[in-house]
């Protein structure tokens, strides 16, 4: 099942500049042109998107999949630049797209370097999780996939195929807060994941949940005991592959704050995770 959910103010790289405006129909996308337009309007990036059917999805081989954090700074712009091919669409034939796709790329790099260095307050702890495969696996799946997304670890060449963001706090920016642990001590047990998204040529691969099982592993190294996502709130596969995962309903945000914020209304998922006596 594919996934992909994003960040809110908590990144630097959550800026949209594009409009699409529909011209033809030949396809959801191609008939698109893109406009770039100044100042930003930030993106809201804490909810999951779900790409339509893809019947050409590649099936692989999980054998050479690894799924771990990460603080290498080439693997980190790897993920970055996923991010941003999965969180924006883009004309390739429009003006200036590709230093743009830069530009989102670098930001969300350095935003990614300063949580996991803990220079953001509002963070305890945060990681980075990625899926990588061997480039030889996939490199006749997209050019543009492997060219973007490749880094290279001990001289072989890999691409990250899904990521996510573990955020250990009290709340995220702008967002419903868990209820979960009640108390004192709730930003020391307390979890949010964002940012997640997988390859769009990679969907139906179970991705996406490989990835939120791992967090689930490092969340409990650090003796949280609560962890949330927060998901669009008629994202239905992006809720199936949640729940699947354990997550269940906790709160939803009221429909004036989604409006106040444009963006689309959430729900919060919440799951309770075994103490690290119980791994």
């Amino acid at each position: 099942m594919a996934v992909a959910v994003l960040s809110s103010s908590i990144s630097c790289s959550t800026t949209s500049i594009i409009s699409l405006n529909h011209k033809h129909n030949r396809s959801k996308f191609s008939a698109f042109t893109l406009s770039l337009r100044f100042p930003l309007r930030p993106i809201n990036l804490l909810h999951v998107c779900t790409p339509p059917h893809q019947e050409d999805s590649l099936s692989i081989d999980k054998s050479s999949l690894v799924v771990d954090e990460t603080t290498a700074e080439d693997q980190l712009w790897a993920a970055a630049c996923l991010r941003v091919r999965s969180f924006h669409q883009f004309d390739p034939d429009s003006f200036g797209v590709q230093d743009h796709k830069k530009h989102l790329a670098e930001r969300e790099f350095e935003a990614m370097k300063e949580r996991i260095a803990g220079k953001r307050k509002e963070f305890r702890t945060v990681a980075c999780i990625n899926a990588t495969l061997p480039l030889s696996q996939i490199s006749s799946v997209s050019e543009e996939l492997c060219a973007e997304c490749k880094f290279t670890d001990d001289g072989e060449d890999r691409v990250v195929v899904g990521t996510l963001d573990l955020n250990q706090c009290y709340r995220l920016p702008d967002e419903i807060t868990g209820k979960k642990p009640e108390g004192i001590g709730g930003d020391f047990a307390r979890a949010y994941l964002s940012n997640v998204c997988v390859a769009k040529e990679l969907h139906r691969n179970g991705l996406g949940y490989e990835i939120v099982a791992k967090s689930k592993l490092v969340a409990q190294g650090w003796g949280i005991s609560d962890l949330y996502v927060h998901v669009a709130f008629d994202n239905e596969p992006a809720k199936k592959l949640y729940m699947k995962s354990g997550f269940i309903f906790e709160n939803d945000e009221p429909a004036w704050h989604a409006r106040f914020l444009d963006r689309p209304r959430r729900i919060l998922l919440w799951i309770g995770l075994p103490g690290t006596k119980d791994l």
